[in-house]
């Protein structure tokens, strides 16, 4: 029986150049024992361009910014009424792999009440890949994360739900409706993802790493720390706080505390003020 897969992508006008080529990789690694249906959240104010390739879900920024988990939930309720058996998010900086698509059906199918995330490559600003066949030779998994050979499956401890994101992970449909989705009050950069692998660990849900999943970030410009998203990581960062009881982003935090741009401030942390 053909499964069929829904690949949500977040995305917007500024990373259109990686979003086509994340279209061209997953048609290429794509086989007929799976149904590949593309949704894409657009986060910008205009709409989308024009693509037959997919689905389209138009989620205008909020007022603090880009409301990327409100966007995931509204393409996953897309998918669930399209009759997906599985939910796959690949953030649009994200090339898929040649056997991502395997590999997580291959673990929805062994572990269908769990959390699946694939190793992530960060590639350099000079490899720009043409084709997945390429690939192999640039994967070089996250140092931080964990990366499992090919098939096998790593279950995180209880200290590791925080190494959650949401770059490239897969649920089921009936996992997704336990999690119960990204929580939408999170707008602009930071924080939804690591909420939402806390809130799997305080359900109960299983967080594997699915070796051979292998997820390719594709370069960009990138500040650290990421000072033009100070203010959201701030905001963010204290709905956090609120709710489990610490911040995230802690090193990020720290480094503008000692440049001094940030100040503990009523148990959290603020703007500093003088």
């Amino acid at each position: 029986m053909t499964a069929r897969i829904a690949v949500i992508t977040p995305a917007s006008e500024n990373r259109l150049a990686h979003l086509h080529r994340q279209r061209r990789f997953l048609r290429e690694v794509s086989t007929p024992e799976h149904e590949v249906v593309r949704i894409e959240a657009w986060l910008d104010e205009s709409e989308p361009p024009a693509f037959d390739g997919a689905v389209h879900v138009h989620l205008p920024p909020g007022r603090d910014g880009m409301r990327v988990g409100a966007a995931r939930n509204a393409a996953a309720e897309v998918a669930l009424a399209g009759g997906a058996d599985l939910l796959v998010f690949l953030d649009v900086d994200c090339l898929p792999g040649p056997d991502l698509i395997d590999r997580y059906v291959a673990a929805s199918l062994t572990h269908p009440d769990g959390l699946l995330c694939g190793p992530v490559t960060y590639l350099e600003s000079v490899q720009r890949p043409s084709s997945p066949d390429e690939l192999g030779a640039a994967t070089r998994p996250h140092p931080v994360r964990p990366n499992p050979a090919s098939g096998a499956l790593e279950t995180a401890g209880f200290a590791d739900y925080d190494l959650f994101w949401s770059l490239s992970f897969a649920v089921t449909p009936a996992t997704w409706g336990r999690l119960g989705g990204f929580d939408e009050r999170y707008e602009g950069y930071g924080a939804e993802d690591t909420d939402l692998g806390r809130r799997a660990r305080s359900l109960g849900i299983p967080l594997h790493w699915v070796g051979g999943a292998h997820a390719y970030h594709q370069w960009h410009p990138a500040g650290a720390p990421p000072w033009r998203h100070l203010d959201d990581i701030l905001r963010n960062g204290a709905l956090f706080a609120e709710r489990w009881g610490e911040w995230p982003m802690g090193g990020w935090i720290e480094e503008f505390v000692a440049a001094g741009a940030v100040e503990e401030y009523a148990g959290g942390y603020r703007r500093t003020t003088v």
